[in-house]
């Protein structure tokens, strides 16, 4: 098994078989940190970044962001400036059931990043969201609270930390 820091998926799913959910491949790894993980937090909004905005604006203390975007693929709900503020301010990582924009940049980032697709639209922000409920996509549930595990292989969730 390899370190805290350099895990695989794989390997973990085959140590936990019995603790972990596994998503659905629909997800690209855009983020120059391939491998991530965390505590979730989790917020729903379709087509609006305002929630996004504020919560990169945090404080992450290692903890990944789950988006519910709701699958649209009309404009990106993360860019270059909220991945920089997210990565300066300690997120581990995002993952959006939705698009981004600014690959090249996001790509160069110490941020792990995994969406859909990319999109050069930006979304509006009107101030809609929800954060901190239950969301679920690709066949699986995201609690805030759990944890997730995130590498080239795939998304991995668990009720309890597995490193």
């Amino acid at each position: 098994m390899s370190s805290a820091l350099d895990f695989l998926t794989p390997d973990l799913y085959d140590e936990h078989a019995d603790k972990v959910s596994v998503l659905a491949p629909i997800m690209r790894n855009f983020g120059g940190k391939h491998c991530f993980h965390g505590p979730i937090v989790t917020a729903q909004c379709l087509e609006d970044n305002s929630i996004v905005k504020q919560q990169v604006g945090l404080p992450g203390e290692g903890r990944v962001l789950v988006v519910d975007g709701g699958g649209s693929l009309r404009c990106a709900l993360l860019g270059d400036m909220l991945a920089e503020k997210a990565m300066n301010n300690g997120w581990s990582g995002l993952i959006i059931f939705g698009c981004i924009r600014d690959v090249d940049a996001i790509r160069d980032m110490a941020l792990g990043v995994q969406a859909l697709a990319a999109t050069p639209r930006k979304s509006v922000r009107r101030g809609w969201g929800n954060l901190n409920s239950p969301v679920e996509f690709g066949g699986v549930s995201f609690f805030p609270g759990n944890y997730v595990y995130a590498d080239n292989n795939g998304v991995l969730l668990s009720e309890s930390p597995l490193l």
